[in-house]
């Protein structure tokens, strides 16, 4: 198998095989698309993976950079005990109103804080502050950025997740420049030479086509 379509055949069964399916889920899709927005929110399967990052890290708290209609949110906050919470940051007004309508027709609103405006400008606000999961998954410029303040955001233990580090191929192809490409192989670069984090990442084929995620562990507090 090597098409698109075929991909997106694997993930549909993987879906249906294991159950992930999810009305809440699914509703939240449909009420995205309705609106307008962009249809690049992570697969099911792979939204089931981000709440299954939740559990194994036994994350209570959540920082998210990049919320579009709240897909990717609401898979994360169902994973969140009744104390939990969860920050996630959006820059698009639009995006921002749906995504809020979505928390509350999902009946997660009380696990979830929206903080509307662009995310340098939001988090500086959180400084002192410290997460046990970091999704990033916003602007791909910005992403070195949004490592840099992840770390500032993170303690012992904290996991981080980057979603789209490989865009097709493209970030291990040096003749495709693109300011998208440079901040996700500045990311890398980082990451490489960070002291702190323990981290890998994984190419991904699906219905969203061939992409790839970041997942990094914090080995020592942002103070050490």
């Amino acid at each position: 198998m090597s098409s698109q379509e075929d991909w997106a055949k694997v993930d549909h069964y993987i879906t249906e095989a294991l159950d992930i399916a999810d009305t809440d889920m699914e509703n939240i899709q449909k009420r995205s698309a309705a609106a307008g927005l962009p249809s690049i929110e992570v697969a099911p399967n792979q939204g089931k993976l981000l709440q299954l990052a939740v559990q194994m890290s036994g994350a209570e708290k959540i920082l998210e950079i990049g919320t579009l209609g709240g897909y990717s949110t609401v898979w994360m906050a169902k994973a969140l005990p009744a104390a939990g919470k969860l920050i996630t940051l959006e820059a698009d007004p639009r995006h921002a109103e749906v995504a809020r309508a979505n928390f509350q027709s999902a009946g997660y609103d009380h696990l979830i804080e929206l903080r509307e405006g662009p995310a340098l400008e939001s988090l500086p606000r959180l400084e002192g502050e410290t997460f046990d999961l970091i999704f990033l998954d916003a602007d791909k410029e910005n992403t070195p950025a949004y490592f840099k303040w992840a770390l500032r955001l993170a303690h012992k233990g904290t996991v981080i997740i980057c979603d789209n580090v490989v865009r097709r191929g493209e970030v291990a192809d040096e003749t495709r420049e693109s300011p998208v490409n440079e901040g996700i192989r500045r990311f890398f670069e980082e990451a490489a030479k960070e002291p702190r984090v323990n981290a890998t990442a994984v190419q991904t084929v699906g219905e969203k086509g061939h992409d790839g995620l970041a997942v990094l562990i914090v080995t020592e507090d942002s103070s050490s």
